[in-house]
């Protein structure tokens, strides 16, 4: 979690919501990822999207089995849907989303018996990526 709270503070220096999110496979950070909805005018540009598409390159497959995501908020739908799309076998997360986070809103898509893969999803909490959320939207009310 640190990995994606450092990416979240990179995202805030640039001006972007501060989420970050990193694939780990074996120990390893195998891809890095951080909100860039603005700085590429793309709206599927979220930590997680990025992440997972790095951590398919650099694993040189799609398939991310053994895979853990771990990110600073909770995953949107598309995002969850990402990461079942991409066979990751965990996600966590840091801090909940009650306005946009899947789990929140009753998108239970990691464990949907109608799809073809499942996997597990675990919120520990960290306040330090609720935090940086709650700062960098109170700066943004001063402006």
């Amino acid at each position: 979690m640190e990995a994606a709270l450092e990416l979240a503070q990179n995202a805030a220096a640039l001006d972007e919501v501060p989420v970050g999110a990193v694939v780990v496979h074996q120990g390893k950070i195998v891809g890095r990822g951080l909100n860039r909805r603005e700085q590429d005018h793309n709206p599927v540009a979220h930590a997680e999207i990025l992440a997972i598409q790095d951590a398919a390159k650099n694993l040189n497959s799609w398939r991310l089995v053994d895979c853990t995501l771990y990110v600073s908020l909770e995953p949107c739908p598309m995002c969850l849907a990402a990461c079942q799309q991409a066979r990751v076998t965990e996600v966590v997360y840091g801090a909940k989303d009650p306005k946009g986070g899947a789990l929140s809103l009753g998108y239970s898509l990691h464990e949907d018996v109608r799809t073809n893969h499942r996997f597990s999803v675990k919120y520990e909490e960290d306040p330090r990526c609720g935090q940086i959320l709650s700062d960098f939207f109170k700066n943004k009310r001063k402006v």
